[in-house]
């Protein structure tokens, strides 16, 4: 093809482009004569490349679906430059440095850190997918300035291995079973169409093991994190089988581990496939606006609220601890097994001692069974002992823990059990 050729063709693509250019700026410079011209050059943005939501004009909260679908997007780029800033560390070795690190394989490590990086990436990746699917709308917008939080998807990750894996079974056991082992004191026969809600309900292992007791079963998550995560497994676009994904959930932090295949160890997962039910829903949004009359026809009240590590996310605790008390039927049971590590900083209205969190429980008209309300009781393990089930006492346990680390955070968790009056 000759040069000549080439140009007339390119001539032609300018002189088309300007021929569909001149109506659409007459009819812009027309619109400026009216008092509220009625034509922008947004407009002529949006008939040009189609509508978007800009970024900069919305402020999509911390745990919005906006903000984590950003994340999912983000994490692998983000990793993968972590790890190009430990490359560039390991370069600044001197000579002899450098070669005993390659003696003791740290540039291997590195890359097989690249390697299970990259598959954790294809998890991510999926959640984000059926994301994209599932809130068309939300998502459609320019990514401006918004900041992901990788942290909060690596925290998914985890609660991947701790809710739906075998591995995380131990840790499961230690703080579901005293809850369970309350809720099955009442009769199999008078379980169904009795109510339970789980607030901060995270991937929702916990409501999938009450609703298997049967129970009619609700558990309401407000991080976008989550719920995504949790989207991920009920689908059966993306979840069709047990043991279908593999997570590498140690891998980014190479500190208190006793071998480098502790830290890149892959955890199969789910170890069951979570499905909704007519029995079992899942809600996305605040606890605090949750009106149990939207869901229920006939009572909006529920028989037991199930409380696990959630009430220290309270920004006001006396105001989600009184949503707890309206919320159920007079007689109802509220079961709480937790920490108090409230968010610091001044964010929280009142950051409370246990003591402190009795005596408000009294006051908002509840009542602890076997009257311990204004001192922890003694360590004991849990028991299915009927006449200890209900009583106060502290479990100790881990939470989303590497059990081969050379570390570990135990919590020393408070259970109780109260009755509305």
């Amino acid at each position: 093809m000759s040069t000549s050729t080439v140009v007339n063709q390119d001539v032609n693509v300018y002189v088309l482009l300007v021929a569909c250019l001149i109506p659409l700026a007459v009819f812009f410079l027309g619109s400026q004569l009216f008092e509220k011209p009625f034509l922008s050059f947004q407009n002529i943005k949006d008939i040009i490349q189609g509508p978007t939501r800009i970024l900069s004009n919305i402020t999509p909260g911390h745990f919005s679906v906006e903000r984590a679908a950003f994340s999912y997007e983000t994490f692998l780029p983000f990793a993968m430059g972590e790890i190009r800033t430990m490359r560039a560390s390991y370069q600044i070795l001197g000579r002899a440095h450098k070669k005993i690190g390659y003696d003791l394989g740290y540039p291997a490590k590195l890359n097989k850190l690249e390697e299970v990086t990259v598959a954790n990436g294809r998890i991510a990746d999926g959640i984000l997918g059926l994301a994209k699917e599932e809130f068309r709308d939300e998502l459609n917008y320019n990514i401006g300035s918004m900041r992901g939080d990788v942290g909060r998807v690596r925290e998914t990750l985890k609660h991947f291995v701790r809710d739906w894996s075998a591995e995380g079974k131990v840790e499961r056991e230690v703080i579901f079973q005293p809850i369970l082992d309350v809720l099955r004191q009442v009769p199999v026969e008078s379980r169904p169409g009795m109510r339970v809600l789980v607030p901060g309900s995270g991937l929702g292992r916990l409501a999938w093991e009450i609703s298997e007791l049967g129970f009619e079963t609700v558990a309401i998550e407000l991080s976008y994190f989550m719920t995504l995560g949790l989207r991920f497994l009920l689908s059966p676009k993306t979840t069709e089988r047990i043991n279908q994904h593999k997570v590498h959930p140690y891998a980014n932090w190479f500190s208190h581990t006793r071998a480098n295949s502790n830290i890149f160890r892959s955890v199969s997962f789910p170890d069951v496939v979570p499905r909704r039910t007519d029995t079992l829903h899942f809600l996305e949004g605040d606890f605090l606006k949750h009106d149990p009359s939207h869901i229920f026809s006939n009572s909006g009240s529920y028989d037991f609220v199930v409380t696990l590590f959630f009430i220290d996310t309270s920004l006001n605790i006396i105001s989600t601890l009184e949503h707890i008390h309206s919320i159920l039927r007079p007689g109802g049971t509220w079961i709480n097994l937790g920490p108090l590590l409230w968010t610091s900083g001044g964010q929280t209205r009142m950051e409370l001692s246990l003591e402190e969190v009795f005596q408000l429980v009294e006051r908002l008209g509840f009542v602890l069974d076997n009257g311990q309300t204004s001192s922890p009781s003694k360590t004991r393990q849990s028991t299915t002992d009927s006449s200890e089930v209900r009583q106060p006492r502290t479990i100790e346990c881990e939470y989303t823990a590497d059990r081969t680390a050379m570390m570990s955070w135990i919590y020393k968790a408070e259970f109780w059990v109260a009755t509305k009056v």
